[in-house]
């Protein structure tokens, strides 16, 4: 799974700019976080087609990196995510970071992992859905 790491100034309207040249773009978000210090930010973007969002956000003049991290359907049931993380966590897989939405009924969790090989080797053996970007693109268009 893509996703995009903007790096924005921490100033007003930063981050409405990249979400207008998305959107002139017909980019749909599926999700996004966005973590900041004092003197800047960084906006993660999940959407329906980043190579698309990557060449429009540098043709715009906008600090963009793509990123492979890992997307799983979970069940929508209490405990699903601690269990992933147990999984890994038993394997010594360490968590850069993680974040979750809902979509289409079902919880997604988005993570990127200090040892991605040994993560999907991981997530492969435990059974978990990991969905690549056009699996999550249908969810997201329906």
């Amino acid at each position: 799974m893509k996703q995009l790491s903007v790096f924005l100034e921490n100033k007003q309207g930063a981050l409405l700019h990249v979400f207008n040249t998305l959107k002139d773009a017909g980019i749909q978000l599926i999700a996004t976080t966005l973590a900041d210090t004092a003197d800047f930010g960084i906006c993660r973007i999940i959407c329906t087609h980043p190579t698309t969002a990557y060449n429009t956000l540098q043709q715009a003049g906008i600090a963009t990196t793509v990123t492979d991290v890992f997307a799983i359907a979970l069940d929508n049931q209490p405990g699903a995510a601690a269990n992933v993380l147990t999984a890994l966590h038993l394997q010594h897989v360490e968590i850069t970071y993680l974040y979750s939405f809902l979509l289409a009924g079902q919880g997604i969790l988005i993570l990127r992992t200090n040892q991605p090989d040994k993560a999907k080797e991981t997530l492969l053996l435990e059974r978990l859905h990991i969905l690549d970007d056009k699996q999550l693109r249908q969810l997201a268009e329906g």
